[in-house]
């Protein structure tokens, strides 16, 4: 069996570099990389148990290597806009809230934003309101105790 497994070892590469291209998720690429090392060995007369220890060995390596570097660059970084710090802050109705209607403005550090009421409940114009958080264009606010 050792004088054919340069062909078992081509076919795991084969099939774990289609998977890892079917996935785009970086799930098999240390699987192609510990084939390719299981491989080499058995191209240079290695036993089949040697073969077997330094591909799982390799891909296990090249996993806890190159899994941190790869999940730093791939994982997006989520910038915080100036508009994230009305949330918090307590504005002023500048036109009534009625999410039934659509409609109702809140006056929050000097900037006027479309809003509607977390609960629903209508609120008037002059009342103080918190800013609870921003959805799309809009904040979602509650009246202020």
């Amino acid at each position: 069996m050792t004088n054919t497994m340069y062909i078992v070892w081509a076919g795991l590469i084969i099939l774990f570099a289609v998977i890892e291209g079917m996935t785009v998720q970086l799930v098999s690429i240390w699987f192609v990389i510990g084939s390719v090392a299981g491989l080499i060995c058995s191209l240079l007369k290695a036993p089949v148990w040697l073969q077997i220890t330094v591909a799982v060995a390799v891909s296990i390596i090249a996993l806890i290597i190159t899994r941190p570097i790869i999940k730093k660059h791939i994982t997006p970084k989520i910038t915080p806009t100036n508009a994230d710090r009305v949330i918090g802050k307590v504005g002023i109705v500048d036109e009534d809230i009625d999410n039934t209607k659509a409609v109702g403005l809140v006056s929050v550090d000097g900037q006027i934003w479309s809003a509607r009421a977390q609960d629903g409940e209508l609120i008037a114009k002059g009342e103080q309101v918190d800013v609870l958080k921003i959805e799309g264009a809009k904040i979602i606010v509650k009246k202020h105790n």
